[in-house]
């Protein structure tokens, strides 16, 4: 595998780009991630990575720019701790079983259980959402029994080396009622416990490059806490729309790959 600057710089900008958007958004960013590592280094003229690889690598940076992100964030008070540990909890063991059992999955199983998680994240985000940058974020109630759901989606985030923000967010939006900023806020502390399970599961079961891993961590933590800051100064249907046609250009992406 290369270790050229050249090689070094574009796994740089994937990773710094990726979390920058994800700590703007509140996701881990591997919606973002897993089809640039996939894609663009081969566009390039550089050796394909494959899905085992690029879900192990996702699974490891996600830890880490969900960790600088929740950091920028946790001092303006949007993290709901109660929310945080009703979701965070069960994903961590659903995407334990995810990653590790992944290695026992094709690369073609992978792609289309992302694929899939992608399609209904993408659906979510366009059923009517009505919120001002005044909603009350001190007294958040949600359904905890809905909530401890969340280990499912752990369990297939766990398999594609995603921590499931790009589909936790939504249900956090769409299905819980929780507020957008709030919804942001915690669900990167939610993927950060969920990455935590992810990331060992992927660990044991191998598949990891480490210089690629090393260099999108680096960037991840600079790109998150950058993308937090600007995230705070964006109005909440903003922040909604971008993540709606984030998610939704990688549908079309990866769908695409898979029909031709």
């Amino acid at each position: 595998m290369e270790t050229d600057l050249g090689w070094i710089v574009t796994l740089f900008v994937i990773g710094f780009i990726g979390s920058w958007i994800s700590g703007m958004v509140g996701i881990g960013g591997s919606i973002i991630k897993y089809p640039m590592l996939l894609y663009i280094p081969p566009l390039l003229g550089y050796a394909a990575f494959t899905a085992q690889e690029v879900s192990a690598v996702s699974a490891v940076q996600v830890f880490f720019a969900t960790l600088a992100g929740m950091f920028a964030y946790r001092r303006d008070g949007f993290i709901n701790k109660k929310l945080v540990l009703a979701m965070g909890i069960p994903m961590i063991a659903g995407s334990f079983a995810g990653g590790y059992g992944s290695k026992f999955l094709p690369d073609s199983a992978i792609n289309l259980t992302y694929a899939i998680m992608a399609l209904v994240a993408a659906v979510m985000m366009f059923v009517p959402k009505k919120e001002t940058d005044k909603a009350d974020y001190s007294h958040v109630s949600f359904n905890a029994t809905v909530a401890a759901t969340a280990a499912i989606v752990g369990l297939l985030s766990g398999i594609v080396g995603a921590a499931g923000a790009f589909l936790t967010v939504p249900i956090l939006l769409v299905v819980l009622k929780i507020p957008t900023r709030v919804a942001i806020a915690s669900s990167l502390a939610i993927t950060f416990l969920s990455s935590i399970g992810t990331a060992v599961g992927k660990v044991i079961g191998g598949h990891l490059p480490l210089i690629p891993s090393l260099v999108m961590v680096i960037a991840s933590v600079i790109g998150s806490s950058l993308g937090a800051a600007a995230g705070m100064k964006i109005k909440v249907n903003v922040l909604q729309w971008i993540l709606a046609s984030l998610i939704t250009a990688t549908v079309i992406k990866i769908w695409m790959d898979i029909f031709t």
